[in-house]
Parts: structure tokens; C-alpha cells; sequence
């Protein structure tokens, strides 16, 4: 089955920390560069940081020095370590890979109080 499940989120109040996890199917998985994106209410979707299967990362600027992007080839798991968050940093984080875009899961809300 083609899926992905994110979860981690949560309420937290600013300058804190979450740290959200994805767990894909492998045929998704595999050796593609994944990503976390993240869409703000009434915002479009944006990419927060990818990951390539053998660790190189890339980070949006708004983000960089805050926000770790990991994962687990062993267990086709993807991680984002998020801390110093930021009210902006409000929104529905979502996994998927970098292109060629599988079926969007739930996503997890992550809400920053401030």
C-alpha cells in the first residue's frame, strides 16, 4: 500500500521544540530524496527541507540553523527536528518525496503560540 503517515505535532508555545516523524512505504521510500513541506491557513503548500537518500540536506531560509531534516533507511522513516519555533512557523507539516509526488497523507498540525 502507497502511503504516508506523519506524526509529532502538537501546541507549543515559542522558542520551542517539536520533533515530527513520517513513516512511508517503501516503494515511496526508497532511495528518492524526501521532503517535508508545510501550507499555513490560506497559504499554498511550501517545502521546508529534503533530504537525499544519503543524507545531503537543503533547507528553506526561513528555517535554516532551527529545523533538522534526518531519516531512516532502515525503517523508510523521515524526521524533522524543529526548535527555536517561531509563531510563523505555524501550519500542516506534510512529508512526500522532493518530485514526482506520491498521494498526500493527513499531515500533523503544529501550532506555535506566541
Amino acid at each position: 500500500q502507497v502511503q504516508l503517515v506523519e506524526s509529532g505535532g502538537g501546541l507549543v508555545q515559542a522558542g520551542g521544540s517539536l520533533r515530527l516523524s513520517c513513516a512511508a512505504s517503501r516503494s515511496i521510500f526508497g532511495t528518492n530524496i524526501m521532503a517535508w513541506y508545510r501550507q499555513a491557513p490560506g497559504k499554498q503548500r511550501e517545502l521546508v527541507a529534503r533530504i537525499t537518500s544519503g543524507g545531503s540536506t537543503v533547507y528553506a531560509d526561513s528555517v535554516k540553523g532551527r529545523f533538522t531534516i534526518s531519516r531512516d533507511n532502515t525503517k523508510n522513516t523521515v524526521y524533522l527536528q524543529m526548535n527555536s519555533l517561531k509563531s510563523e512557523d505555524t501550519g500542516v507539516y506534510y512529508c512526500n518525496r522532493y518530485s514526482s509526488w506520491s498521494p498526500w497523507g493527513q499531515g500533523t498540525q503544529v501550532t506555535v503560540s506566541s
